[in-house]
């Protein structure tokens, strides 16, 4: 049995091999949906309800076609696929001036909601941290809202260090996020 044969919104396991694989343009508008898809189920009573109901996913679209079409060898994206059906992504990116003494950042991993601890997100994380390393980064930092409890305890079964906690603004919320931070990643 495939997971074809499910909706996604039926899925609980993750039949078949995941296959993780850099992205293309082409997948810009699948990236977007998944991004909106785990945005509204995780922050959900974080976020206001009027912000995730507003997101578009053609306007998410554009900012990762964007993303995609963009050639720099400092940033990578990952889409995880099972069948041929994307369920999830991850991206990263050294950086050009360190940020808490580390020089590259996970800067997004987003699954659909249903494929959720599954082992794809380890897999992800791990194929960008590698990217990340072979590039010259030696450490990698990421960031997640204070209130993401599931994604904390990812981050930190992973070995992740709390590194710091801040107020930040996004798209014109005042939030709060957490800094976890690897110092190695060869």
């Amino acid at each position: 049995m495939s997971v074809k044969s499910f909706k996604k919104q039926d899925i609980t396991n993750v039949v078949g091999d995941v296959v993780i694989r850099r992205a293309t343009i082409a997948d810009a508008s699948v990236i977007a949906a998944v991004r909106i898809d785990s945005w509204r189920a995780t922050y959900r009573g974080i976020i206001p309800d009027e912000y995730l109901d507003g997101m578009k996913i053609e306007d998410s679209t554009a900012i990762w076609s964007r993303i995609l079409s963009a050639t720099s060898s400092a940033a990578n994206v990952f889409v995880a696929e099972v069948d041929g059906e994307v369920l999830g992504f991850a991206a990263g990116m050294t950086l050009k001036e360190s940020k808490l003494g580390f020089d590259s950042e996970l800067t997004a991993i987003y699954l659909e909601p249903s494929v959720q601890r599954a082992g794809i997100g380890r897999k992800l994380v791990a194929h960008v941290a590698a990217t990340l390393a072979s590039a010259g980064a030696q450490n990698m930092l990421v960031w997640v809202l204070t209130q993401n409890t599931q994604a904390r305890q990812f981050y930190e079964t992973l070995g992740g260090e709390l590194l710091v906690e801040q107020a930040f603004s996004w798209d014109g919320l005042d939030l709060q996020e957490v800094g976890y931070g690897w110092r190695t990643i060869r």
